[in-house]
């Protein structure tokens, strides 16, 4: 797609890797790699594994842009939230094959999937927005609504909670954990037993499954464009 996100057709699943940099940032050129990647795969119909580096599947967006200035923050944050709410909403199934560290946009990408697959080991994973400064945009707090457990929604959103990967299963960051040489495999086998699912039904019934989050994340979009992103000193 570019020079920061890979795509490979397959015959019943494309693999789609970002990989930007050590930290696996989310820029625009990111976003922009992910969107025309999930252009691809939807005009192929295949069932989509979005994975990252060794050790490392996103830190979040690129701290560069979202220091520049507020208006480039909140345009990095709004593309973000896009990407998730097409996401959630994709005609076919996406699995996330998580490398190891999530946080932050990488975190919110776990909770945009429809399977998310991590690996054992001394890895972090969750929002830490609150803990470096930011308020929470309108949209993430809708995003975590839609997929964290209750239970760990206010530890994970209001105090930056981190979790290591089987902790993160039962918070609602991730579905399976497994090592990570079986990483990969895993995410294919999964793959094609979702290919075999009806392609309509699977479309139809996860917009009916998500129906009320997606109309509220659609909203707090909206809510994001009229207020701006902030960071506090």
């Amino acid at each position: 797609m570019n020079s920061v996100v890979q795509y490979t057709s397959h015959d019943q699943y494309a693999i789609v890797s970002i990989v930007n940099g050590k930290a696996n940032a989310i820029s625009h050129q990111v976003i922009e790699g992910l969107n025309k990647s999930l252009d691809i795969a939807e005009k192929e119909q295949k069932v989509v594994i979005l994975t990252g580096q060794p050790g490392i599947f996103s830190a979040g967006f690129d701290l560069k842009v979202m220091k520049e200035s507020p208006e480039s923050a909140k345009e990095l944050v709004t593309k973000g939230s896009e990407l998730s709410l097409r996401m959630l909403r994709f005609p076919r199934p996406i699995i996330v094959a998580c490398n190891g560290h999530a946080i932050a946009k990488g975190a919110f990408l776990l909770l945009s999937a429809d399977y998310r697959i991590g690996v054992e080991g001394d890895y972090k994973v969750g929002l830490n927005e609150v803990q470096i400064g930011m308020t929470m945009h309108h949209a993430g707090v809708a995003i975590a609504k839609s997929r964290l457990s209750e239970v760990y929604l206010n530890r994970s959103v209001s105090n930056s909670e981190i979790f290591e990967p089987k902790a993160a299963v039962q918070a609602g960051f991730l579905d399976l954990i497994v090592s990570e040489k079986e990483l990969l495999a895993t995410a294919k086998s999964i793959a094609e037993s979702f290919a075999k699912l009806h392609l309509k039904a699977h479309a139809e019934t996860k917009l009916k499954v998500r129906k009320k989050h997606l109309l509220k994340i659609k909203k707090a979009i909206a809510k994001d464009l009229k207020s701006n992103i902030v960071i506090n000193p």
